[in-house]
C-alpha cells in the first residue's frame, strides 16, 4: 500500500518528525481518497442540508423565536452529519483492509488517531463551511459572528476527537451503524450542550462573562480527551 510504504520511510528519523510525518501521510491520503470518491463529504453535505430543510419546514416561527433555537438546530445537524462522517470514514477504512495496513506501518500507533481525526475533522469543517451561508440565508440569520466560528470550531474539535477513538472500537463490530451513536452522544453531551449555550450567548449578544464558563469547558473537554485518546488509542486498536 502506498501509505504504508510511505510511512516506512519516515522510521528512522527522530520520533516526533517521525509522527508528523505519518500522520500527515495518513491526512493525505483520506484527502486524496476523497477527492476520488466524494462519497463522505458528498454523503455529510446532503445529510446536513436534509436536516436544515426539515427544520425550516417544521420550525415555522416568528423572527424571535427562530432565533432562540438557531444554536440548537446548528448543533443538531453538525451532531448528525458529524457521527455520519466518522462511521462512513472508519467503515471505508476497515472493508477495504487499510486499516489492517495501517496497522502494520512501523509507526507510532497515536499517528494513525490523529490522521484520522484531522482528516474527519477537516471534512466536518467543511460541511460547516457551506451550512453556515445556506442556514442565513433560510432563516434570515446572520450567523457570520467571529465568536460563533470559535465556538463551531471548539465543538467540532471535541467532538471529532471523542468520535474518531470510539469509530475505531465500533468499526470492529457488525452494529457499528448504530454502536456508535450509542456510544458517542453520551460522551459529547457536555459539548453539545456547553456548544449551544456559548453559541446562543454570542448570537444574542451577551456578556462574556455569561459566556466564558461554556467556553472554558469546550477547551477543557477538549484538551482532555484528546490526551486520553492518545494515551489509549494503541489498546484500542490491538484488541
Amino acid at each position: 500500500m502506498k501509505t504504508a510504504s510511505s510511512l516506512s520511510r519516515v522510521q528512522a528519523e527522530t520520533p516526533r518528525f517521525t509522527l508528523l510525518r505519518a500522520t500527515a501521510a495518513i491526512v493525505w491520503k483520506d484527502l486524496a481518497a476523497e477527492l476520488r470518491s466524494r462519497e463522505l463529504l458528498s454523503s455529510m453535505l446532503v445529510f446536513a442540508l436534509l436536516v436544515i430543510l426539515i427544520f425550516n419546514f417544521a420550525l415555522e416561527l416568528d423572527a424571535r423565536t427562530r432565533s432562540t433555537v438557531t444554536a440548537g438546530v446548528l448543533w443538531v445537524t453538525f451532531a448528525f452529519a458529524g457521527t455520519l462522517g466518522l462511521n462512513r470514514s472508519m467503515a471505508v477504512e476497515k472493508d477495504r483492509g487499510c486499516l489492517d495496513g495501517l496497522l502494520l506501518a512501523p509507526v507510532d500507533r497515536s499517528a494513525i488517531y490523529f490522521g484520522k481525526a484531522i482528516g474527519n475533522l477537516m471534512f466536518m469543517l467543511l460541511v460547516e463551511i457551506i451550512v453556515l451561508p445556506l442556514y442565513s440565508v433560510l432563516y434570515n440569520t446572520n450567523l457570520f459572528n467571529p465568536g460563533l466560528l470559535l465556538v463551531i470550531f471548539l465543538g467540532s474539535v471535541g467532538y471529532i476527537a471523542v468520535g474518531t477513538l470510539l469509530a475505531t472500537m465500533a468499526v470492529q463490530t457488525r452494529t457499528r451503524d448504530v454502536l456508535l451513536p450509542i456510544l458517542l452522544f453520551p460522551l459529547v453531551l457536555p459539548v453539545l450542550i456547553s456548544a449551544v449555550r456559548a453559541s446562543t450567548g454570542f448570537l444574542g449578544g451577551a456578556p462574556l462573562e455569561e459566556i466564558l464558563p461554556a467556553l472554558n469547558l469546550l477547551i477543557v473537554y477538549d484538551i482532555i480527551f484528546i490526551a486520553a485518546a492518545f494515551m489509549v488509542f494503541d489498546y484500542i486498536v490491538e484488541e
